[in-house]
């Protein structure tokens, strides 16, 4: 990566850290652009050239955090030796509510402002040549003893439960705290998996 192409992606860097420690502490309503561009150090119009407005960064932010917490659940599934789609994808649940418990700021904001575009583009827009979480999902039941059908469905109906429950059992420990829930969720989860399989 050649300077000018290091600058732009440290500028886009600390746009996206900013917006996200405004966002988390005062809200998206009560941001703006100016206070963002001046936190980050760089001119408004600048900001421009990145995104398109607010609601952009914020959906771009999204994404972001969403496939940093996936990448590395997919990086501790790489190094952990645990087979098996059930297993594999219980992991990576698990993994995730582990951080989303130590950081109730970033839960709180992929939740209350998750749009399904911006969910997409974490799980299935290429991000400079990285693997999507879609590719490696698609690699992980290729690779289980099971043929499956459909898939995409399976991968919604998952993350819809594991997202919603897990956040009202993380933030207000209903029904219960996520550490009693989870057993539940994750018999759940491998009912819906086995309920796909050809």
């Amino acid at each position: 990566m050649g300077k000018l192409e290091s600058n732009k992606l440290q500028k886009r860097t600390s746009l996206l850290n900013t917006a996200f420690n405004l966002f988390t502490t005062k809200g998206v309503s009560k941001t703006s652009i100016a206070e963002i561009s001046k936190n980050a150090g760089i001119a408004k119009g600048t900001f421009y050239l990145y995104f398109k407005d607010k609601y952009d960064i914020k959906n771009k932010l999204i994404a972001h955090k969403t496939k940093e917490l996936f990448d590395h659940a997919a990086i501790a599934l790489e190094h952990s030796g645990i087979t098996g789609l059930e297993d594999q994808l219980i992991f990576i649940i698990d993994d995730i509510i582990n951080i989303l418990v130590n950081n109730k700021p970033l839960l709180n904001f992929i939740s209350k402002n998750l749009v399904m575009g911006a969910l997409k583009s974490a799980f299935w827009a290429e991000d400079e040549g990285d693997k999507i979480f879609y590719e490696r999902y698609l690699e992980l039941v290729e690779a289980d003893e099971h043929e499956y059908q459909d898939i995409d469905i399976m991968l919604f109906t998952i993350l819809e439960l594991a997202g919603s429950t897990g956040y009202n059992s993380i933030l207000f420990e209903e029904p219960v705290s996520i550490e009693k829930y989870k057993p539940f969720l994750y018999r759940t989860v491998r009912l819906i998996i086995q309920s796909h399989r050809k």
